[in-house]
């Protein structure tokens, strides 16, 4: 097979650089000829390695967040419940933005810079709303509804950001990047464990803000989306048989047919079916998160175990981000990700399991699992999604599977409460295995669109 030029002698506008477009058998567009420098002026790797900080910045607003309910409680005077509430509230709005976010990037008004800027100082008011104010409901609002709106933005530019720059080899970058957003949380955690308390929560809390602030705003300054259809010049995207990483890469997650708006994703059916699957599985995770270190203390293991075991979560929820996305490179993006929910689901029914014969090191073996399984699915689908409908509208169409979470986060933190309430520990952990074992054989009907009925070309 072969690609016919369908424009060639291009210059790229204020490069002076020349590109060509080509096509695949499927009518699929590659811009190719600019290399990374020709762009931004230096190596792509640093739209790896920014959006890889930014994220660890703002991971303190969901990993962390469990570690601190205990004095903002009784700092504020809020239930249990209260708490579990505002970061359900957080969930839904963090991952709500994702979509208009992206929209609103695609259609030109809003830069990746800007949205950056915009989340970075929306997180700040989030802290110091959670610092401040005792009124549940203006918190409520400050940190659930604003900060939850701000590191969204951030979260969504980061990981299309990572998309747009590797075509080619996502699962390992994405992945890695994706992995900031957990254990980028890791520090946070102990000091909420051990250095929080009622007489310096205002503190804590108000540098925390001020520090994502920082962060964010000195990687945004150097984000850049590349050219709609650009493709790495070194790396042809028509070859999938060689024996190159690319290559082997390509064969096991060829790129999408063509271009799918989100119109056009939608009506695959398959968008559904991943959004549906998000649901699930993001639910099951966010109960982990949120739960883990209360069922600790309620079967009797102390505050080490307790924060260890979220300290782990924490950890392995990260680093299997970036494990799990270089090996779907290998494996393949859709058995990696039946693989990585299946892990999540037995893990639920062990840590019960832990719980039940009192064993300590057990139960980190499970929050352990737990932590791997309840994050690496995450760069799966943020990678699936380009995978199947192309780069051009990936901030939306992203957006728009990621959107699951905001459902998640209402079953997985607020209706978790009262699943435990009413089932206990046991009980609720039960479910989410179940919801888990469900949503890998949700997974297994995904399908690629459009590659099924492609021509065969001698």
């Amino acid at each position: 097979m072969t690609a016919e030029p369908i424009a060639t002698g291009n210059k790229a506008p204020g490069s002076g650089t020349p590109y060509r477009e080509i096509t695949d058998e499927h009518g699929r567009v590659y811009r190719v000829g600019e290399t990374d420098r020709d762009i931004l002026g230096h190596s792509r790797k640093i739209m790896v390695y920014l959006p890889w900080i930014a994220m660890m910045a703002i991971s303190v607003f969901e990993y962390a967040f469990g570690s601190a309910e205990d004095t903002l409680s009784h700092a504020h005077g809020w239930t249990q419940s209260n708490t579990f509430w505002i970061l359900s509230v957080w969930v839904f709005f963090q991952a709500g933005i994702a979509f208009p976010a992206g929209w609103m990037r695609e259609k030109g008004i809003l830069t990746a810079r800007n949205a950056m800027y915009t989340g970075s100082f929306m997180c700040l008011i989030g802290f110091l709303a959670l610092s401040h104010l005792n009124n549940v409901w203006l918190a409520i609002i400050g940190f659930g509804v604003i900060g939850g709106v701000g590191s969204g933005f951030v979260y969504a530019t980061c990981i299309n950001m990572v998309a747009k720059w590797f075509p080619e080899r996502r699962g390992a970058k994405t992945g890695f990047v994706n992995g900031g957003f957990a254990y980028g949380s890791l520090p946070f955690i102990f000091i909420f464990n051990y250095a929080f308390d009622t007489g310096n929560y205002h503190r804590v809390l108000d540098l925390i803000g001020a520090y994502i602030l920082v962060v964010v705003l000195a990687c945004a300054f150097f984000f850049k989306d590349p050219p709609k259809n650009w493709w790495p010049s070194d790396v042809d995207p028509l070859e999938k048989s060689g024996a190159s990483k690319d290559a082997a890469s390509l064969a096991k997650n060829p790129p999408a047919v063509r271009q799918f708006t989100p119109k056009e994703a939608i009506r695959t059916g398959m968008l559904p079916l991943m959004w549906f699957t998000l649901v699930m599985t993001a639910g099951v995770s966010i109960f982990g998160i949120s739960f883990q270190v209360d069922f600790a203390k309620e079967v009797g293991f102390g505050p080490l175990v307790a924060a260890t075991s979220m300290g782990l979560m924490a950890v392995i929820n990260g680093i299997g981000r970036g494990v799990v996305g270089w090996l779907s490179d290998i494996w393949g993006r859709k058995a990696t990700l039946v693989f990585v929910i299946l892990v999540l689901g037995l893990s639920q029914f062990g840590v019960i399991w832990a719980g039940d014969i009192h064993s300590e090191w057990l139960f980190l073996v499970f929050a352990f699992l737990s932590g791997f399984g309840g994050g690496a699915f995450y760069p799966m689908f943020a990678a699936l999604t380009p995978d199947y409908f192309g780069e051009n509208y990936n901030a939306t169409n992203y957006g728009l599977v990621y959107s699951g979470k905001l459902i998640s986060g209402l079953f997985g933190g607020g209706m978790g409460s009262m699943v435990v309430a009413a089932w206990g520990y046991n009980g609720a952990y039960a479910l989410a295995g179940g919801i888990s074992m469900l949503a890998a054989a949700v997974a297994l009907l995904l399908r690629q669109p459009g590659r099924e009925r492609a021509p065969v070309h001698a």
